[in-house]
């Protein structure tokens, strides 16, 4: 994967030919130690809301959130959206979960990762139903024993793989990721026949990145990690709200 030090500034404007892809959290948004606290602005909602008919409807939400957090967090707007890591897709107005996602109960690691995290102010533990996070951001100390234990967990999870990101391991369904995910919307339309877009911070994005590469898109890195399969580059949230013309 290239060197930050390669990467260019993404294009000055949204172009109309665009099938625009965002992820969230360290990317529209800045992160928050508490996942629950994180606050989209108005102003956010209200330029998307712009943008996406431009696009004639072709811009997606892609997070690792589930799709009904993103409703509430940008309400009114309910955008194409792909949730868990693509394991929930939205193209129209259902939203679907992935054919093959292995139905298992994550019960027992939930109560267990929160009692060993308890031991740990600031440390939480994410409930995402087919999916499970260990976020540490606000007490590093917790870092190992989160590690251990999602290394533990995985062994009696059959169809799971790790998920490692900022801060934080998430246990999720070795079923998809976000470049699947990006993939499939465009296979359909308004997406369909458009430049692929995508801007992303974590190592979630990765796949997401390599899959707009290969379609000779823009793939956009928000923040500076050391390397990464991104050709373009945008500082932080703030940077990224000001490439989408967000009113300040």
């Amino acid at each position: 994967m290239p060197a930050n030090a390669e990467l260019r500034p993404p294009p000055p404007a949204v172009a109309r030919d665009w099938a625009l892809f965002l992820d969230v959290d360290g990317c529209l948004v800045e992160f928050t130690d508490d996942p629950a606290q994180a606050t989209v602005p108005a102003s956010l909602v209200e330029r998307l809301l712009q943008l996406s008919p431009l696009l004639e409807g072709a811009l997606a939400l892609v997070s690792g959130r589930r799709i009904d957090t993103l409703d509430r967090m940008f309400a009114p707007a309910l955008f194409p959206a792909a949730g868990l890591h693509g394991l929930e897709r939205r193209l129209d107005a259902e939203t679907v979960v992935l054919p093959g996602v292995p139905e298992v109960a994550l019960d027992a690691e939930l109560l267990e990762a929160r009692a060993l995290l308890a031991e740990h102010p600031g440390a939480l533990v994410e409930d995402k139903g087919l999916a499970l996070a260990l976020h540490w951001r606000a007490a590093p100390g917790a870092e190992p024993v989160a590690r251990a234990f999602a290394d533990d967990a995985l062994k009696r999870l059959p169809g799971y793989r790790l998920q490692p990101g900022d801060h934080v391991v998430e246990l999720k369904p070795d079923a998809a990721d976000k470049g699947t995910a990006i993939a499939a919307f465009l296979e359909h339309a308004p997406f369909r026949g458009r430049l692929p877009v995508f801007a992303g911070d974590d190592l979630t994005d990765e796949h997401g990145f390599e899959v707009v590469n290969a379609r000779g898109g823009i793939s956009i890195l928000v923040g500076d990690r050391a390397d990464s399969a991104a050709r373009h580059h945008l500082t932080n949230p703030s940077a990224v709200r000001d490439w989408l013309g967000v009113a300040r």
